[in-house]
């Protein structure tokens, strides 16, 4: 990527996500009675804010769409202490977080959360097709303009293996002239849909105003390594970039990620290391994300990681069915075994001795001892 200067570094939430950062997608913590586990997805916010990540997605495809069905019991709760823990890393660091909510349903259901997500103080909704798949792309346009009448809209191309659709180049060139999009999620992991929608917006009149950000887990470098060029029917040339991620692969052993992303945007590593790694990368979220199983153990797959650093006392989904697929416990051991420099275990011992240090003193002061 770019050998942006440090000094260029923004300012504000929104030049954050324009600039580009890493932002996980991130789980659900569950009880092993299945309800919400506060205290574990607090430190589990904390964990990704510490790694290094620049934004949080929460209410996305990794955190369970299915928490869109009970708003009461499981949305706003989670967003409330999602919200809650980002301000207070923000105001102590006095670094800008991309605060992101996800949104879906039909125009009502979404323009409701996303009325609420404005209200909690989210800077942008992630704006998915779930419990539409059925509506026609001029449809898909009107929800998407209603959206955004309420926050800034970041679009997202969803893989069909979990819950996409097929969306025509026609229908992101349409999407790129909606001014209150701000980014556009790519994650159709499929080059040729990836390519259909980078053109149309690097074709956009509003090029510059959206930032791209890549979701195809399984080609994370690749697509932040590469320049897509196109020329113009004028013979000039147009240019794009994905500036960061916006993924659920990246719930899993943050700080590394953290670390290849510098390295990618500040240019300090050469072009062959980074294919290398990246190959690595792929293989390994083919364990985490079951592509063996056709992704069905894809969320199990990430709680699991987390389960086994200690960031999560379960690996439990929502649904009881949602479960690890038949040897991905096995194949999640091999990856940790053949691919050692992609984990940040030792981060994340460091950190959980921090934060227990940190929680306790918290308490004590409380206290008023």
């Amino acid at each position: 990527m770019e050998n942006i200067s440090r000094q260029s570094l923004p300012k504000t939430p929104l030049e954050r996500f324009h600039y580009g950062t890493v932002i996980p997608a991130i789980p659900l913590a569950l009880t092993e009675s299945r309800a919400f586990d506060p205290a574990a997805q607090r430190r589990l916010i904390r964990y990704y804010l510490e790694a290094g990540a620049g934004g949080i997605a929460a209410a996305v495809h990794t955190t369970q769409f299915r928490i869109h069905d009970d708003p009461e019991q499981w949305l706003q709760p989670l967003l409330s202490l999602t919200m809650e823990e980002m301000l207070t890393y923000q105001n102590e660091t006095e670094t800008p977080i991309v605060k992101i909510c996800g949104v879906c349903g039909n125009t009502r259901q979404a323009v409701s959360e996303a009325r609420m997500a404005r209200e909690m103080g989210f800077d942008l909704a992630l704006l998915a097709n779930y419990g539409v798949q059925d509506r026609s792309e001029p449809a898909l346009l009107d929800r998407m303009s209603a959206v955004a009448e309420e926050i800034p809209v970041v679009a997202f191309y969803m893989q069909e293996a979990v819950g996409g659709i097929r969306l025509s180049a026609d229908f992101w060139s349409s999407v790129c002239a909606i001014p209150q999009v701000k980014g556009i999620k790519c994650a159709p992991f499929d080059r040729y849909r990836t390519l259909e929608l980078v053109r149309a917006c690097a074709l956009s009149p509003r090029a510059d105003e959206i930032a791209l950000y890549t979701g195809n887990d399984d080609n994370i470098v690749p697509d932040l390594l590469t320049n897509f060029r196109f020329q113009r029917e004028d013979g000039s040339t147009a240019e794009k970039r994905f500036v960061g991620g916006l993924l659920g692969h990246w719930s899993v052993w943050t700080k590394a990620v953290c670390d290849l992303y510098d390295s990618l945007r500040h240019g300090t590593r050469n072009a062959v290391e980074l294919l290398t790694i990246g190959a690595q990368i792929t293989d390994a979220n083919a364990a985490i994300f079951d592509a063996a199983g056709g992704f069905s153990g894809c969320i199990p797959g990430v709680h699991e990681v987390l389960r086994r650093q200690g960031l999560l006392e379960t690996n439990l989904c929502l649904d009881p069915q949602e479960t690890l697929s038949p040897g991905q416990a096995q194949a999640l051991d091999k990856i940790r075994t053949i691919y050692p420099a992609l984990n940040d275990d030792a981060f994340v011992k460091e950190f959980l001795v921090r934060y227990e240090e940190r929680r306790k003193n918290q308490g004590t002061a409380a206290s008023g001892c």
